[in-house]
């Protein structure tokens, strides 16, 4: 050691002292450097990305992210950007961490893209640095709007139901299956709805919380498909909310020696969901004979509400129902046990449930579709009428005048008074003359006061304990200056995106705008610039009244209608869509009940309806993209019969989609609706809509959190009620 007052050179020089120090340094970086790793390592962010990685073209998706944290606790916000091919508006979501937690959250995100997504997750501690991330998360598979999409909550890891595989493995619509964990399933009905179907093993639903099995259940009645695939009686009767939704009561186990209904089922021209198709999806498919002589484990019932869609011997194999705008079909016998779990046709088994359209099995090299959204539609309706365009005739003769002046009248007139050196400020003043005058002319067309008009399209769907009120608020905003403006959300809930531009427009907006999810709600801020008009969409749960109820029965010369309005407003232009007829009712005054018969040749034939004003939808959904072009380009009227049209456009963009097969779009401009805006799956499945228009009126509280100068609200009701029979008058 060193003695007071003495100063020793350390032992090996100067060049040893330098390398002690040195290393010493080296192994004070390393530890810092292995004390940051440390940290980072002490947050663990996994991130799930849509249905098992499958995310649905044109609708709502859960981003699921689990944090662990075992550091310092922090407030942190989880932040999902869109990347390429993508767009809308970036999302964040506080999440509180603190030390030796696990947190799951969810973030709803609208996926506006059919090929090439990606989607950027962040983790910001409060300060806005980068705590995880996972960049550039892309889709295991983008699928197509109208491709049938099958969620599973199977009992084993191989029951995921394997639909049969298409001929033309090329197409953006074969269907897929995505396999669920009962912890993650959603527990926001919103994100349900890109799925077709979502098949669930009984003794699987005992797992579901009570948040989870609401969501399910509210996806259902608004039209979502449920098939259960049941294994033991006591799974139903232990588990309250499914024994009520199925369409049958189980009795006892059975054993079935002669099932070849099954087959038939398979074979057969009668779809699942109630329509016939003009040919057999499997007809040449040949049977499993080794399947055939297996006994089979069947639960008895009795059919309560529902349709025998295979029986063997008098006992229901398959039996669905209609469960508010949606269906259950219910599987009296496990596909994931033996003799059923090694049937060779059990995937064309699957396709048949699943609704898998058959002209995707009978083509080859089908062609691919695209279109426009149907938000533009709407947006033509509510667009501000402040926005106005120049004509592209008076454009080019400015133009002309343009390149007269600068030319030869400039080169004339200085040639007349012999100064022809004044062009170097007369060209100038020109410049800034037309420029001017531009900007007159621009400030006259577009200038103008704030604006925001809304369109609620709501159905009414069945709920737990009344009604619950899926509502569509269109929301359009018009800004005389750049602006941000803030909006918000009360309902039970709701999320918030940008307008959807489809396959014919590129791709979404660029939006600047900010959305913050607040558990199920959100608040979110919208950049709007000067002079334009910008559309957002609002989705919505929320419980309410009922409008109004209505009754549709069926008898040997028509259909009776009867609808009664309690609310405390009118209702305008009540419709009535049953078969493929739709019919009118008028208005519907204040407490009263209106009833009306009408035979099956009165009213107007739907297609030919949606088909009249289906070219004008094309125009003005184009219009609205062109910054030039006539005063009423990219502009709609007559806003209830265009929201009747709307809500059925499938009518005609898959009427004989190939080879006179109904159920797939055609090639050409199609328009893409978000998954529920359509109605004609529940009408073809025998149920009727009823159709009513109540204007100055909004069954939400408002979001906006500014006060436009200009304000309008509309609700445009849509309501399904089951066709009752009243044998022969």
């Amino acid at each position: 050691m060193f003695e007071p007052g003495i100063c020793r050179r350390p032992a090996g020089g100067i060049a040893g002292f330098v390398r002690r120090w040195a290393g010493a340094l080296l192994l004070a970086l390393l530890t810092a450097a292995g004390g940051g790793g440390t940290a980072r390592a002490a947050i663990q962010f996994d991130v799930f990305l849509g249905h098992d990685g499958v995310v649905p073209e044109a609708s709502w998706f859960p981003v699921v992210c689990e944090i662990k944290n075992d550091g310092p606790t922090f407030t942190g916000v989880v932040e999902v950007q869109a990347g390429t091919f993508n767009g809308g508006p970036g999302r964040q979501l506080i999440v509180e961490l603190p030390t030796g937690t696990l947190k799951r959250v969810m973030i709803p995100v609208f996926a506006s893209a059919r090929f090439q997504s990606s989607w950027d997750v962040r983790l910001l501690d409060a300060k806005g640095k980068v705590r995880a991330e996972q960049p550039g998360l892309r889709p295991r598979y983008q699928a197509a709007e109208g491709t049938v999409v099958l969620a599973a909550l199977p009992r084993t890891v191989g029951g995921l139901p394997q639909i049969r595989q298409i001929t033309d493995t090329n197409n953006i619509h074969r269907p897929v299956s995505a396999r669920y964990q009962a912890a993650l399933i959603p527990d926001n009905p919103l994100v349900f709805e890109g799925l077709t179907a979502l098949y669930l093993n009984s003794e699987k639903a005992l797992e579901l919380k009570d948040n989870q099995v609401y969501a399910l259940l509210a996806w259902v009645n608004d039209g979502g498909h449920l098939i259960v695939g049941v294994e033991q009686v006591s799974d139903v009767t232990a588990t309250p909310w499914l024994r009520s939704v199925l369409p049958c009561d189980l009795t006892t186990m059975t054993t079935v020696k002669e099932h070849r209904e099954l087959q038939t089922l398979v074979t057969s021209t009668l779809g699942i969901r109630g329509k016939s198709e003009l040919t057999p999806l499997f007809a040449q498919l040949p049977s499993d004979e080794a399947f055939e002589q297996a006994d089979l484990q069947v639960v008895g019932c009795q059919v309560r509400t529902g349709r025998v869609l295979a029986a063997a011997g008098g006992v229901p194999l398959v039996v669905a129902g209609n469960v508010g705008r949606g269906q259950v079909t219910t599987l009296l016998f496990s596909p994931e046990r033996e003799p059923v779990r090694a049937w060779k046709n059990l995937s064309a088994l699957w396709a048949r449930v699943a609704g898998v359209p058959a002209p995707l099995y009978q083509v080859n090299n089908a062609p691919q579709h695209g279109g426009y959204s149907c938000d533009g539609i709407f947006g033509a309706l509510i667009d501000s009428k402040q926005v106005r365009k120049l004509p592209v005739g008076w454009l080019l003769l400015l133009l002309v005048v343009y390149l007269v002046v600068i030319g030869p009248l400039d080169q004339y007139w200085l040639k007349r008074i012999k100064r022809p050196m004044l062009t170097w400020i007369t060209f100038p003043c020109y410049v800034v003359l037309f420029s001017l005058l531009i900007y007159f002319i621009g400030y006259k067309l577009r200038a103008g006061e704030s604006e925001w008009n809304e369109l609620h399209v709501v159905d009414v769907v069945p709920g737990r304990e009344g009604v619950e009120l899926r509502g569509r608020t269109f929301a359009s905003v018009y800004s005389p200056v750049n602006a941000t403006y803030r909006v918000e959300s009360q309902a039970n809930f709701a999320t918030f995106r940008s307008e959807f531009q489809a396959s014919f427009n590129a791709s979404q907006q660029d939006d600047k705008s900010e959305v913050m999810q607040k558990g199920d709600n959100f608040t979110a801020s919208v950049a709007v610039p000067v002079w334009t008009s910008k559309l957002y969409v609002n989705d919505w749960w929320l419980s309410g009244d009922r409008p109004f109820t209505a009754t549709v029965t069926r008898d040997s010369g028509g259909w009776q209608v009867s609808v009664n309005n309690p609310q405390g407003r009118p209702l305008q232009l009540v419709q009535v869509v049953v078969a493929d007829r739709i019919f009118s009712l008028g208005e519907i005054a204040v407490g009263q009940t209106k009833q009306q018969h009408f035979g099956p040749n009165e009213g107007t034939n739907l297609r030919s309806f949606v088909q009249e004003r289906f070219n004008t939808f094309q125009g003005a959904v184009a219009g609205r993209q062109q910054a030039f072009g006539a005063a009423n380009s990219g502009q709609l009227n007559d806003a209830p019969n265009t929201c009747t049209a709307v809500s059925f456009l499938r009518t005609v963009t898959t009427a004989e989609g190939y080879e006179g097969q109904p159920g797939m779009p055609n090639q050409g401009f199609d328009f893409i609706p978000t998954p529920g805006l359509d109605l004609t799956p529940v009408v073809e499945r025998g149920q009727a809509v009823v159709l009513a228009w109540s204007p100055d009126y909004s069954p939400a509280k408002p979001i906006n959190l500014f006060t436009p100068r200009r304000l309008h609200r509309d609700t445009y009701w849509r309501l399904a009620v089951p066709v009752a029979s009243a044998g022969t008058r």
